[in-house]
């Protein structure tokens, strides 16, 4: 057997196979022998098949089966022994003038074409100043957390008229092109939120309503989206995202919450009996979670932007066309040239990330052991039970289930993942000049949802 690369650029090669008959038969007669003992046919007792009527009926896939294991595992020797970094699976090369005879086997040859990763060095300089954006925890932001808590631990009452705040409990009735009441049409109930009425006409119709008012009126309008427009009036997504008419909206009753006290009640309830005693505790609690919490999405923005900063300087670049065809072969969900065409571009960028990163870990030999990826499954355990207000099991039921998690390949997977990309994001703050900026809530959502 014989195998030659011919290197068409520094990201392109056709891989060349060639197979003679000496380099199957025995493997492919051992098989025939191994079918002979399992087959069953009608006339012949089981085992007795002659070999020839075994050869004639199921020898053509056989040899199939066997030459495809014997690609496979040249291929994968040829790329293991010469430290080629393959992007995507070798590709067979279609040519439609050879037409292999499997019923008469000789010599084979088979062409493949594989796409090949750019060289290159990744080199962190403290010349180069990387933002780090820190949110700015203000009065403001403490204020607005505060308020939520004590409309979560609020009630709900009646009141006579809505106004600006207020939730409006409604019978929604389809209406047709005139505004007249649909026969059969849908009849739903559903609750509407004054407050998060973004349209300004529509929350303006909706201030003053009391029990038994009616209003006509574009469901759009009071509704955030279209699977929220699906779930008030009970239909279809599909039916929301076509619906263009009006409904009727008649107030059954109007709910006025009444936010909870700020008071040892609420402490305890947020945070548990005597943890916080006094309003000065609470905020500053307030004020520290929500420090914690913009950690991880000051970290998000940091490591998009440098991520951005790296790629853009190594200006890498891959056999794009090869990867096109790779991912449109290769692709579990039906999907169209054009498709791949337009998504392209993303994907291209996040497989340099990709490279980059690999090549991060690789040359500064960074490890995650089982230690580490069993303390992180438990952790995320742990706060997946404080989440539900469960208490947290001891460490020797926790040990049994993380590892029952990390017996699923995929969840494996992503915990793995998650901790090399903290252990890159480490590294890579250690590495770099960081010049850390105070923003405000507002600044930093902007800077966030910058494309």
């Amino acid at each position: 057997m014989d195998i030659q690369q011919n290197n068409t650029d520094k990201l392109n090669a056709i891989l060349t196979i060639k197979i003679a008959n000496s380099d199957y038969s025995d493997q492919y007669e051992k098989s025939l022998k191994s079918y002979k003992k399992q087959v069953q046919m009608p006339g012949f007792r089981s085992g007795q098949v002659p070999t020839t009527v075994i050869k004639k009926k199921y020898g053509p896939s056989i040899l199939a089966e066997e030459i495809d294991k014997l690609l496979n595992d040249t291929l994968h020797k040829h790329i293991t022994e010469n430290n080629l970094n393959v992007l995507g699976n070798p590709m067979p090369v279609v040519d439609e003038e050879i037409d292999i005879d499997w019923k008469n086997p000789g010599d084979f040859e088979f062409s493949y074409e594989i796409g090949l990763a750019p060289e290159f060095e990744v080199k962190l300089t403290a010349k180069d100043k990387h933002t780090y954006y820190k949110v700015k925890v203000d009065k403001t932001l403490v204020d607005k957390q505060l308020d939520d808590f004590a409309k979560r631990y609020g009630k709900l009452s009646s009141t006579d008229v809505s106004n600006e705040k207020d939730m409006i409990m409604s019978h929604f009735t389809e209406l047709d092109e005139n505004d007249k009441p649909v026969d059969g049409g849908f009849s739903h109930s559903s609750t509407v939120s004054v407050e998060f009425t973004e349209d300004k006409k529509a929350k303006k119709k909706l201030i003053g309503l009391k029990a038994g008012d009616t209003l006509i009126i574009d469901p759009r309008t009071i509704s955030r989206s279209e699977s929220d427009l699906a779930a008030m009036l009970n239909i279809s997504a599909e039916r929301a995202a076509a619906y263009t008419r009006n409904v009727e909206l008649k107030v059954t009753d109007v709910k006025s919450l009444a936010p909870a006290e700020v008071n040892q009640e609420l402490f305890d309830k947020i945070y548990g009996e005597g943890a916080v005693t006094t309003a000065e505790d609470f905020r500053l609690r307030i004020e520290s979670e929500l420090s914690g919490m913009f950690v991880k999405d000051s970290d998000k923005v940091f490591k998009r932007d440098l991520t951005e900063s790296i790629v853009k300087k190594l200006k890498l670049t891959l056999p794009n066309e090869f990867l096109k065809k790779w991912i449109l072969s290769s692709s579990k969900e039906e999907i169209t040239a054009e498709q791949v065409e337009t998504e392209y571009e993303q994907y291209a960028q996040n497989l340099k990330w990709q490279l980059v990163e690999n090549k991060i870990i690789k040359d500064n030999d960074i490890k995650v052991d089982n230690e580490e990826v069993v303390a992180y499954t438990k952790e995320l355990l742990s706060g997946q039970y404080a989440q539900y207000g469960m208490m947290v099991p001891d460490d020797e039921e926790m040990n049994k289930y993380s590892q029952n998690v990390l017996s699923n390949q995929e969840e494996a997977r992503k915990i793995y993942d998650s901790l090399y990309d903290q252990k890159v994001l480490s590294f890579l703050k250690d590495n770099v000049k960081i010049a850390e900026k105070e923003v405000s809530y507002d600044d930093f959502v902007k800077i966030a949802s910058k494309a």
